[in-house]
């Protein structure tokens, strides 16, 4: 069943996270991109300096914005309510998370906020996100620039994106903020599917598939995968379920696996 979503519900759906900025004047002037566009909230994990002074004098009229900014310790509980998440990176890496366009960003960002939190992640000036805060995100926008110089300011960044997030609404939102949206109210949180991948782990542990202390790829490869499929809250409870069944069985097993035990190959 479709219902209506306002402009004003979509765009208060969308959080602007920045994760360790080092200038308080960026935070500000991020503040200013986003009251541009019609963004307001935004998330702040461990700045270095806020709130500043500073900060305020480059938000320029955004005061209320910056004023409404929450911050946070660390960045899965900037990111608890959020049902869909995209990091954002300048560099190529050598681990290969599911790429969006930025048109397409945009696009995405407005369909999924209609029906609940999202979130668009960015970096530390000098040295983006981890790899462990890209393994939160449902993939990775990256923004078009010149080969020869590819840095951008953070909040030329967050405008950008903030730009195509406004130009996906729908042209009828301009001037009657109404748009028809499906509903999926089963759609699952950032900490219920932190929550799934802890299970997981420890699931696979119990069984003697994964190795902590030789843990490969194994787990980001399998973040990746549930990301891609994105399960809705029943299809969640069903793999909650068959790992606590596995859990279960292991326990009661009277030689649990070991690890190379469950990997050495079979032979057939």
């Amino acid at each position: 069943m479709n219902e209506t979503v306002s402009e004003n519900t979509i765009l208060d759906n969308i959080l602007i996270v920045l994760v360790g900025t080092t200038h308080p004047g960026n935070i500000g002037a991020v503040a200013r991109a986003m009251k541009t566009m019609g963004l307001r909230r935004l998330h702040l994990v461990n700045p270095k300096r806020f709130p500043c002074a500073e900060a305020t004098a480059r938000a320029a009229g955004a005061d209320d914005v910056l004023y409404a900014a929450r911050v946070f310790d660390a960045l899965p509980l900037a990111l608890a309510d959020c049902q869909w998440v995209v990091g954002t990176s300048a560099r190529i890496r050598g681990i290969r998370w599911p790429e969006l366009a930025i048109r397409e960003c945009g696009e995405q960002t407005v369909a999924m906020a209609g029906n609940g939190q999202v979130a668009l992640v960015f970096g530390r000036e000098h040295s983006g996100l981890t790899n462990e805060e890209l393994d939160l995100c449902h993939a990775v926008m990256r923004i078009p620039t010149n080969p020869a110089y590819r840095s951008l300011n953070l909040a030329s960044a967050v405008q950008i994106a903030a730009y195509e997030i406004r130009m996906a609404l729908p042209d009828e939102q301009t001037a009657e903020p109404t748009t028809p949206i499906s509903s999926d109210a089963d759609a699952i949180s950032v900490s219920e599917r932190e929550g799934l991948y802890r299970h997981l782990e420890e699931s696979l542990q119990e069984i003697g598939y994964y190795d902590p202390e030789k843990p490969k790829k194994l787990m980001r490869r399998l973040r990746r995968f549930f990301n891609r499929a994105n399960p809705d809250r029943s299809e969640l409870n069903i793999l909650r379920g068959i790992l606590s069944a596995a859990q279960k069985a292991a326990r009661r097993a009277p030689d649990p696996p070991k690890c190379k035990d469950a990997l050495r190959p079979t032979g057939r």
